[in-house]
């Protein structure tokens, strides 16, 4: 946790510099009309700024694109309230930090989980009572890995069991980092999904798992 402490530090510091449009209210009351091509000319805009400062915050090109397309999907879905905003560049700056740190924090999570599993294998004090509980979480995995679809498979078997990063495994697959990024969301999602559907006190594994 001390490193979340430390981002958070970190990012009180670091705001987005925007300049905003000559007619941004008026091109903002019209999205929130549903006007698509006024949202177009906002994302065109805007589009820099947000991925520079993703970029930033996160240190990742993958998650600088996803944290464009997922911000601008939450404006258009939340394009209502636009017209109440104070500051539209405000809005946007707090949105990306707060979604940077939230990208940041499932990342750390799924690699906890990964090295829990290593740590779990290598420790030699297990009693009979961990060792099983080990064995029927790692039996629920292979369940739950077998049923991933197989783009989803071989994402979570680079990054997680051979240790590579993204753009590592966008290199051998021959996809984009940001493709890789995404089976891998869809993977863990279903794995936390079938770990729900099989809950039983797993020590380790579910308090990383299903948060």
């Amino acid at each position: 946790m001390a490193f979340f402490f430390v981002f958070l530090k970190e990012a009180d510091h670091k705001k987005m510099a925007i300049k905003p449009l000559d007619n941004e209210k008026l091109l903002l009351a019209k999205i929130a009309k549903g006007d698509q091509h006024a949202f177009c000319t906002i994302f065109d805009y805007y589009r820099k700024y947000v991925y520079s400062f993703g970029r930033k915050l996160t240190h990742s090109d993958e998650l600088a694109e996803e944290i464009v397309q997922d911000i601008f999907l939450k404006i258009w879905f939340g394009r209502e309230r636009l017209t109440s905003l104070e500051s539209f560049g405000a809005y946007l700056n707090r949105l990306v930090r707060n979604h940077a740190f939230n990208l940041i924090r499932q990342e750390a999570q799924a690699r906890r989980v990964n090295q829990d599993i290593r740590l779990s294998v290598s420790d030699q004090d297990f009693d009979t009572e961990n060792l099983l509980d080990y064995r029927e979480t790692v039996r629920v995995l292979n369940q739950a890995l077998d049923k991933l679809p197989e783009q989803q498979k071989i994402v979570y078997t680079l990054c997680h069991t051979d240790g590579l990063k993204y753009e590592e495994a966008a290199e051998r697959m021959n996809v984009s980092p940001a493709t890789v990024h995404y089976h891998m969301k869809l993977a863990l999602a279903a794995i936390r999904e079938h770990f729900a559907k099989n809950s039983v006190a797993y020590p380790v594994l579910l308090v990383w798992m299903l948060k």
